[in-house]
């Protein structure tokens, strides 16, 4: 059976969620990865009022949407960053913001991450996605020269953060799904690899795998899914697309996306270089049955051409993982 394809709401939170419902319904969707801004779903109001969950099931089964995640990225970004700016402040509710005191910004968000566990169960999902910051980024070129005990002190503060949060997640059996991301406290291979070692690789935190943020790196993605296959507990379809032409640099230059001088950028699934056949046959080869949601990013084409444009694609390059082996067919009782 195809693995279910699911839309992310977060690039559609400007829209209501019986909008975005009515709309990835019509395309085809089999469900929706619900951002938790807007109106998508509010973990405080998941909290505070019992009935609060079933309105938000009650549009998506208006619709014949399901659900098997929800998203908490901009909140979860406030965990572990080492600065706490105006950057935070423009993504974040006022009650986490507060008095934009970095340190209290840290502990809010925290707490709101722990919260939403919490909904998430009172939701009936199982994988919250999200980011969780990193106070070692700034450092990432490595000049003026880091002092190994400046890593070593990232990853720790990493994980004396998110134990206390993953303890939570453990109480509700829900799973954090990091997505590795330029930014966060695991961004390419390696760094996935020294971020599970700092929390013990335990079971509530593993991979929202996104293939596109490794991609511009140029770090294999179809390895990436064989090295973590049993930290992998969602995955987004996202592309990218490199626009190296002895001008652009692969940082980007601060050019903001979209822009012809950046040396990668995002794109609609399918018009840039991520292998996708490539990537669900290794997802078939290690298990993986959960859904393939669509994160839809592309600042040259309209939004509308590229959700559905995005889930044919991942209908055609998505394939049902064989029952047995074709030799079989050749083999006699004889």
């Amino acid at each position: 059976m195809a693995r279910p394809v699911t839309l992310f709401t977060g690039q559609w939170a400007d829209l209501t969620l019986e909008d975005v419902a009515k709309k990835a319904s019509a395309w085809g969707y089999d469900g929706l990865e619900l951002a938790c801004w807007g109106d998508h779903f509010e973990v405080d109001k998941a909290l505070e009022d019992d009935t609060y969950v079933q309105t938000r099931w009650d549009i998506l089964n208006k619709y014949n949407l399901k659900c098997f995640a929800i998203s908490t990225h901009l909140v979860g970004q406030g965990i572990c960053d080492f600065s706490i700016d105006e950057r935070h402040q423009s993504i974040l509710p006022s009650r986490l913001w507060g008095d934009g005191d970095a340190e209290g910004v840290r502990q809010r968000c925290a707490e709101e991450v722990k919260n939403t566990a919490i909904a998430a169960k009172k939701f009936g999902v199982k994988v919250v996605n999200g980011f969780v910051g990193s106070k070692i980024w700034h450092v990432v070129a490595m000049f003026p020269p880091v002092p190994p005990e400046m890593i070593e002190d990232g990853y720790k503060d990493f994980a004396d953060r998110m134990n206390p949060v993953l303890d939570v997640y453990d109480e509700q059996g829900v799973k954090f799904a990091l997505e590795v991301h330029p930014g966060e406290i695991a961004y390419d291979y390696w760094t996935t690899k020294q971020t599970l070692e700092a929390i013990d690789y335990r079971d509530a935190f593993g991979l929202n795998y996104d293939p596109s943020h490794l991609y511009w790196q140029k770090v294999d993605c179809v390895d990436y899914v064989h090295e973590f296959a049993d930290k992998i507990y969602h995955m987004h379809v996202k592309e990218s697309v490199h626009v190296l032409n002895g001008r652009n640099g692969i940082l980007g230059s601060h050019y903001f996306f979209g822009d012809h001088k950046r040396g990668w950028d995002f794109v609609s699934p399918g018009r840039g270089g991520v292998p996708f056949e490539k990537i669900f046959r290794a997802l078939n080869s290690v298990g993986y049955s959960g859904p393939l949601s669509v994160e839809w990013e592309d600042n040259r084409m309209d939004r509308e051409q590229g959700a559905p444009e995005a889930l044919a694609l991942v209908r055609k390059l998505d394939l049902v993982p064989a029952e047995g082996l074709f030799e079989e067919a050749f083999l006699t009782d004889e």
